[in-house]
């Protein structure tokens, strides 16, 4: 739970009392119902129905403190701090138990992701391992019951069962494509952790948090939870869109476009030169032109094998059920054919589609592409910020580019050399992927 250190407040109905805690004066006045025990008062803070325990004990308080806030509770809190300095760290503080709440609810995601990712990957197994069983059994049923003085009605019906049974599965398993999903769980885990230790480092190298702060990591969480939803009915993300797009799951990122003076090599501030902001300006647009575009070209291929593979599946089959019920009529032979080998090609598609992750595939692709914009617009958005000194540290950040990319500073700078001469690199900007 989110912790409150250096902090101590009892509201107490219809009093207004002056309570010290290590230094600190806190003018505390509430208007409560009636509870037992003492609640929490948070500036300006109204719950309903909301039950929370904060326990300080692993902040290296002395004497852990754990309060409640209490059903249908209001509490108002006015700050009587004698300078500007004190008020400013209690409202760090509380930045600070705001972002361990988010922080535990991302933990929470990446739990939940990890747990159905292995659930629907097995799901996988278990579906195409059973589709398979059931398939090759009703074609060994038809077979055998051409055989002469078999009892064919017994074992043509149960043939046609078990055919349509595997038509309704596979119509099932197609429509969700348990690899796909269990794609998206796993890198819906990775990027959770990845939010989960950047909101880690923000709390331990920034000294003074802001709302703005807590936002942007509630903004992140969100914009994950919307492009990843867990549920599948009314959530599902679409298997086959007629539109492959890149995954997105970040907030959009709006800067107003600048102009930047023309200041040569010289410093800019922040880290930031001109050749800098040059430099980046090239790989955002070598990363538009050659990877974001490729992975997308890869996308749509690998969406066209699957929507052929499970399309053709069940109407396999759907001929083989037919043909096992016209089994010992007067086509025969060609019920015999249509029973047995459209059984055995069923389970071949099955095979490819689900054994080869033909979803999964698709799922991988789109994420790549997803990547590779998230870096093109996280870089026009430093670029296109007007004060320098709000940019990420241009040092920093162009190694980060440099490491996502899998290449060193030297080789970062020699991608975008030949753009210069005018001659287009032929490379793609990323060696990872």
């Amino acid at each position: 739970m989110a912790t409150l250190q250096d902090l101590s407040i009892f509201c107490v109905k219809g009093s207004s009392q002056l309570h010290r805690f290590k230094g600190y004066s806190i003018r505390a006045t509430s208007n409560v119902h009636e509870t037992q025990g003492n609640p929490l008062s948070l500036p300006s803070c109204q719950t309903g129905g909301l039950a929370e325990d904060l326990d300080t004990s692993n902040t290296g308080c002395a004497t852990p403190i754990t309060t409640q806030v209490r059903k249908h509770s209001y509490c108002k809190i006015s700050t009587d701090c004698s300078s500007t300095k004190q008020c400013a760290k209690l409202s760090n503080q509380l930045m600070v138990a705001k972002l361990h709440v988010i922080m535990e609810a991302v933990a929470d995601r990446v739990e939940k992701h990890n747990n159905i990712g292995a659930q629907r990957d097995n799901w996988n197994h278990l579906l195409l391992t059973s589709i398979n069983a059931i398939t090759l059994t009703a074609a060994t049923m038809a077979g055998m019951a051409a055989i002469s003085g078999a009892p064919v009605v017994a074992l043509r019906l149960s043939s046609t069962i078990l055919y349509l049974a595997a038509t309704g599965m596979l119509v099932v398993i197609n429509k969700i494509q348990p690899s796909q999903l269990a794609e998206e769980q796993r890198y819906a885990a990775r990027l959770f952790k990845q939010l989960h230790g950047q909101i880690k480092s923000t709390l331990s190298l920034h000294q003074n948090l802001t709302i703005f702060t807590v936002n942007e990591a509630m903004e992140k969480a969100l914009a994950l939870d919307r492009a990843y939803p867990l549920p599948l009915l009314g959530k599902m993300l679409e298997k086959f869109p007629k539109i492959v797009e890149p995954a997105l799951w970040w907030p959009k990122q709006s800067h107003e476009r600048v102009d930047i003076e023309e200041l040569g090599g010289r410093k800019v501030g922040n880290g930031w030169s001109r050749r800098l902001e040059e430099e980046m300006r090239e790989i955002a647009g070598i990363i538009e032109r050659k990877d974001v575009a490729d992975y997308l070209r890869l996308s749509e291929k690998a969406l066209k094998v699957n929507k052929f593979l499970a399309i053709f599946g069940p109407v396999l089959t759907g001929i083989g059920a037919l043909g096992s019920a016209l089994v010992g009529t007067s086509h025969g032979v060609w019920a015999i054919m249509l029973g047995v080998i459209a059984g055995g090609l069923a389970s071949v598609v099955n095979t490819l589609e689900h054994g080869g992750q033909v979803g999964m595939v698709f799922e991988m692709y789109r994420s790549n592409a997803g990547f590779f914009r998230l870096m093109e617009e996280t870089i026009e958005s430093n670029l296109n910020e007007k004060d320098v000194e709000r940019r990420e540290n241009g040092e920093v950040f162009e190694m980060k580019v440099a490491l996502q990319l899998g290449r060193s500073l030297s080789e970062l700078q020699h991608l975008v050399d030949p753009s210069r001469n005018g001659v287009a690199p032929v490379e793609f900007a990323s060696k990872l992927f």
